[in-house]
């Protein structure tokens, strides 16, 4: 076992402390990388504060890792020492499964095994990326392209894939018009990547605050969903709205602004149920839909788009001493618009 410095949370209501966690021996086809760095998710925040559910403290959480590939298993044949290395938001799967067998391990129907808060091939429970080091099977390591930085890479792990996914499922592109709910680190992520893709893109937000922003990522319009006069104003006009806010929203609202055959995928993962009113799926043959991360294969082809077409997440770098500081900005929304915490101040 290897003993690594890491950050640390004791229970739901304690600030996070310097700790360590043990990662497991090398096996023949896992890959020991030297963590640089690891971005703070929402979802990181939800589990150590105990809101979904019950929590193996203490816990290391953090899903969204870059860093240096420095030792390999004997049969490893997909990463060397020295490669530049990612690691998301699951770190196995049961590999048997239809949905395993046809490359969704994200959708594995006995349950992927999660980069934290999880309980891994060897009984012990999964400790995440706010550490020095990890240790993955090589299958669940992704190849970050040299162009992207490391910092920037790391929220392309979970806020990336979380919203390239269903942008690329629901077929975002040319034509399409395309609505993004909320513009935190997956929001301006979603922006990016629709525009990317070439779909007419615009985002709803509580206020317009970030406004010139989201103009800049290349959003064609911008609207305050606080004015109840956006909703009749964008009436039965988008094919598609990806939802990325982390609270309940009025589904029903938000539905009433898709036209024939649209699509409301929600991203955002609020504690609370969101209900809706089956009615209100009738009119335009609506859809409304959930969407988690992506395939391990996904999730590279994502990395690639984004090398090829300079796409970034906008980030803060902070060190360990700041992480619970950055817990409370990112629960009042200040924050543009992804915190990456510097791995090295933890060495």
């Amino acid at each position: 076992m290897l003993t690594v410095n890491a950050i640390t949370a004791t229970s739901a209501t304690e600030p996070l402390v310097r700790g360590t966690v043990e990662r497991r021996d090398l096996g023949p086809r896992d890959v020991l990388i030297e963590i640089r760095y690891a971005g703070i998710c929402h979802s990181d925040i939800h589990t150590v504060r105990g809101e979904w559910g019950e929590v193996p403290y203490p816990l290391t959480v953090g899903h969204e890792i870059v860093g240096v590939v420095t030792e390999v298993g004997g049969q490893v044949s997909k990463h060397a020492v020295g490669d530049r290395a990612g690691v998301g938001c699951m770190v196995n799967s049961c590999r048997e499964c239809a949905n395993c067998q046809a490359g969704q391990e994200q959708y594995c129907t006995t349950g992927n095994i999660g980069t934290y808060a999880d309980v891994d091939r060897d009984g012990t429970v999964t400790q995440g990326g706010y550490s020095t080091h990890v240790v993955v099977d090589e299958d669940f390591v992704l190849r970050v392209p040299e162009s992207i930085p490391y910092e920037k890479a790391a929220p392309l792990l979970c806020a990336g894939i979380t919203t390239y996914s269903p942008l690329s499922h629901w077929n975002a592109g040319p034509g399409r018009k395309v609505a993004v709910v909320g513009m935190g680190g997956l929001g301006h992520m979603a922006v990016k990547f629709a525009v990317a893709m070439g779909a007419e893109v615009t985002v709803l937000s509580q206020t317009l605050g970030k406004k010139d922003d989201g103009l800049a990522f290349g959003a064609a319009d911008y609207q305050a969903t606080r004015d109840a006069a956006t909703f009749e104003a964008l009436a039965n006009r988008f094919d598609l709205i990806i939802n990325t806010v982390s609270a309940p929203i009025d589904v029903e609202a938000y539905l009433g602004l898709l036209r024939l055959d649209g699509t409301l995928v929600s991203v955002g993962a609020p504690p609370e149920p969101l209900p809706v009113q089956v009615f209100a799926l009738f009119g335009n043959r609506r859809s409304f839909a959930g969407s988690s991360i992506g395939s391990i294969a996904e999730t590279q082809e994502m990395l690639d788009f984004c090398a090829e077409r300079g796409i970034a997440p906008e980030v803060e770098v902070i060190d360990a001493g700041q992480v619970n500081e950055a817990y409370e900005r990112v629960l009042s929304s200040d924050v543009r618009y992804r915190f990456v915490i510097d791995v090295d101040s933890l060495r």
